[in-house]
């Protein structure tokens, strides 16, 4: 009877995993990340079986013990990760900044993705309120775009009433590391106070890349995001921090 409570759970838990991300990937986000969704979920029901026909009662206590551990200093280290995520998921940046990053994220055929609108129109209404502030628009161009990211963000703000003279393209960055690299080359930003304008789920890793990078002066702008792929957000967000940290980004 336990087992079988067991198994339905699991399959439960993997069928809608797998559900997730073929919901995820309707999005057309441009990446393949919706893949980890449907792979747990596999694994999941593939675990519920075998949990079902006995197979893990077969395994030596001293490994049951020490897959439990695992699994669970796996769990705190994301509690705490995401803790230090949500930490920013709020903020609004300074006032009159020197200057704004806008990070960029894809470009569609039709124009900027979700994501990127929710950072444009951020910083539309960051620069409409702090006259004084120019941004830079940061990002290359991928290879399912039709145009680099920068251009299409410039041209974004440019339509909806941004002074051209404001704006300062970089248009060669292919990561977040490279976001502020590239963008220091652009405009020396020592002794500037800068703010980072993305999504609120990257606001945290953000910025603890632009500090490693040499920006002092950073705070961020947490724009919003489309709440039904905030835990597809997050927990690729959880394993982006986790390499930062392991190649020393941050």
């Amino acid at each position: 009877m336990k087992k079988g409570i067991v198994m339905v759970l699991l399959v439960l838990l993997g069928v809608s995993s797998i559900a997730y991300g073929l919901y995820v990937r309707r999005a057309a986000s441009g990446t393949s990340f919706f893949m980890v969704w449907i792979l747990m979920g596999i694994a999941l029901c593939f675990v519920g079986v075998l949990a079902y026909v006995g197979v893990f009662a077969k395994i030596p206590s001293v490994v049951k013990v020490i897959i439990g551990v695992m699994v669970t200093l796996g769990l705190v280290m994301l509690v705490v990760i995401n803790g230090l995520l949500f930490s920013t998921f709020a903020s609004k940046g300074d006032d009159n900044l020197d200057y704004l990053i806008v990070l960029g994220a894809q470009m569609k055929n039709s124009g900027p993705s979700v994501a990127l609108r929710y950072r444009l129109d951020a910083t539309i209404e960051y620069m409409e309120k702090n006259k004084n502030t120019k941004c830079i628009v940061s990002g290359g161009q991928g290879s399912n775009e039709p145009v680099s990211e920068a251009e299409g963000m410039e041209k974004y703000l440019i339509e909806h009433g941004i002074d051209v003279s404001r704006i300062i393209k970089e248009d060669k960055s292919t990561s977040t590391k490279e976001n502020f690299d590239f963008s220091m080359k652009v405009v020396d930003l020592k002794d500037k106070k800068v703010g980072i304008v993305t999504n609120n789920f990257h606001t945290y890793r953000a910025r603890a890349i632009a500090k490693k990078c040499g920006l002092e002066d950073v705070s961020t702008i947490a724009a919003g995001s489309v709440k039904t792929y905030l835990p597809n957000n997050m927990f690729r967000e959880d394993l982006a921090f986790i390499k930062d940290f392991l190649v020393g980004n941050i």
